[in-house]
């Protein structure tokens, strides 16, 4: 990796469905000082109404994406919902060579490929204060069925398994103190970072 001391980051971000991590990925953007900028993923599926290309997606067919994927063209790539999706390394490199942070926001899965290959990254997984919590967040959302959402409960006890696995373990109560906090991990900033107290939440979790 490069030592150029203007060159940006990846930075991860992962959690369970619900646990606000969308909505914290953009307030950090939005309060930024800093070049950071939101990963674009390639994609085959369509565009919807308003998503443009390279702004939203890079819309590619599957031929095109199993090319790229044959010669080691993502960094992570997935299957979802029978479409295809997956980040780009000269996507990130251009980025990052250019000074941008660019914060990535993956699923477990993405993250654990990311990590066999050694690419350089900041990771931090965001948890939920409780699983009461997480629930009520899903059913606020209103989006999803009463089994989409307990399958999506389901799903977050297994994600929280590999949380360790992350640099940082961030938990997601007071969404502007969760802010601060995430703002104090990414840009140096002073301010406390309660790694024991978050640990502690965490293996909370994972003995429900």
């Amino acid at each position: 990796m490069s030592n150029n001391s203007n060159k940006g980051r990846l930075i991860i971000f992962s959690a369970p469905s619900g646990a606000g991590k969308s909505s914290l990925i953009k307030e950090i953007i939005d309060l930024s000082p800093n070049k950071i900028e939101l990963s674009i993923s390639a994609t085959t599926r369509d565009a919807r109404d308003g998503e443009l290309n390279g702004k939203d997606y890079f819309f590619i067919s599957d031929e095109e994406f199993n090319d790229l994927k044959d010669r080691d063209a993502f960094i992570e790539n997935a299957n979802v919902h029978g479409f295809q999706y997956g980040t780009l390394k000269s996507f990130i490199d251009e980025k990052t060579e250019a000074g941008i942070n660019i914060i990535l926001d993956i699923d477990v899965q993405g993250f654990n490929q990311i990590k066999k290959l050694n690419v350089d990254n900041l990771s931090i997984f965001i948890i939920p204060p409780s699983f009461d919590e997480l629930k009520n967040r899903l059913v606020l959302r209103g989006s999803d069925s009463d089994d989409a959402i307990e399958n999506r409960l389901v799903n977050a006890k297994k994600e929280l398994e590999s949380a360790e696995l992350f640099d940082y373990i961030v938990l997601n109560d007071n969404f502007n103190q969760t802010v601060k906090e995430l703002g104090s991990i990414i840009f140096n900033i002073k301010h406390e970072y309660n790694k024991q107290d978050n640990l502690n939440i965490l293996q909370d979790l994972l003995d429900k």
